[in-house]
């Protein structure tokens, strides 16, 4: 059980289950509540979802590990479970039934809100995730997009599925509010964050896999433009994320315009000095055990980053 448990990352898909209710009680129903519609999503929905999310996310990992013994033999084999500890037959199985949950439960959704946009995204997602794992993941950026969209999906699922429940139950008032359009916003906002921040740390990973890579001929960016090219590439989405999280700050929010505001010092000292320290870990990593450090600071910085939703809330 315990090798299960860490074939599907269970940190992450905790991480993945705090964003959902987070953005669910945090975001959502603040911006229900002060246009007096009130929390709409039954308690019902927002479980399906996360399971849908989850084990959908639990399928990803485990076909991925699947298909990627040989480069973790190589760049990680102390951390190897597939073959290890777990036949690759049981991870196969493993991975056909997490998915199957996954869809299930992602349909149950689609069909309680009447929404196409959900049943599409829970059978378009495990397929690209399996194609990834098998193919894309060892193209040039494509792998490190295709991981980054999925992560996005998490946060925004919440806003899909408010609007859809919307539209059933108020489709006639609806188009004369500005409702729909802050849902998608706010939570919108931080579903860009998710994706940048993931893209940001897939290529740190990149980095700190080389050796791997190199070996079973992947096209990653480090392989193909090097080393500091690469830290160019991720210096660059550091400073548009960081520019990003400026503008929304002091442009976009309404109780945000004032430099020493609850939410500016926020964004000061939870997601700016983070991402000194990240370009600062970055730029003196020569090894791959310093790419990781990188890699857990931008972890860390996903973390506060998502954490912001808790200053929306204490200011609505």
């Amino acid at each position: 059980m315990k090798s299960i448990f860490r074939l599907v990352r269970w940190e992450n898909l905790l991480m993945t289950i705090f964003i959902i209710i987070l953005m669910e009680k945090m975001v959502a129903v603040p911006i229900l509540d002060h246009a007096l519609y009130g929390e709409q999503l039954p308690s019902y929905v927002l479980t399906l979802i996360i399971l849908a999310v989850v084990f959908t996310q639990a399928g990803g990992y485990a076909i991925n590990d699947y298909f990627d013994v040989k480069i973790d033999n190589i760049n990680r084999p102390d951390k190897l479970i597939v073959t290890r500890t777990i036949d690759k037959p049981t991870v196969m199985l493993l991975h056909q039934v997490f998915t199957a949950i996954g869809v299930v439960c992602g349909l149950i959704v689609a069909l309680s809100l009447r929404s196409w946009s959900i049943a599409l995204i829970f059978i378009f997602v495990p397929g690209l995730l399996w194609f990834y794992s098998s193919s894309y993941k060892r193209q040039f950026i494509i792998g490190n997009l295709i991981v980054s969209l999925c992560a996005s999906l998490a946060p925004l699922m919440v806003a899909i599925a408010n609007v859809a429940q919307l539209r059933r139950l108020y489709g006639e008032i609806l188009p004369y509010t500005t409702l729909t359009y802050d849902i998608y916003m706010w939570i919108g906002g931080f579903a860009v964050f998710a994706f940048l921040l993931t893209l940001i740390r897939e290529i740190e990973k990149d980095l700190q896999d080389q050796t791997g890579d190199r070996e079973m001929e992947c096209h990653t960016m480090p392989i193909l433009i090097g080393d500091t090219w690469t830290k160019v590439v991720v210096t660059f989405l550091i400073l548009l994320t960081s520019a990003l999280a400026i503008y929304i700050n002091f442009r976009a929010i309404p109780f945000a315009h004032e430099w020493n505001s609850v939410s500016s010092r926020y964004l000061y000292f939870a997601i700016l000095l983070p991402f000194v320290c990240n370009l600062w870990l970055l730029w003196r990593a020569r090894i791959a055990s310093d790419y990781k450090h990188a890699q857990y600071m931008t972890k860390m910085i996903m973390l506060t980053g998502v954490g912001y939703a808790f200053v929306i809330a204490s200011q609505m």
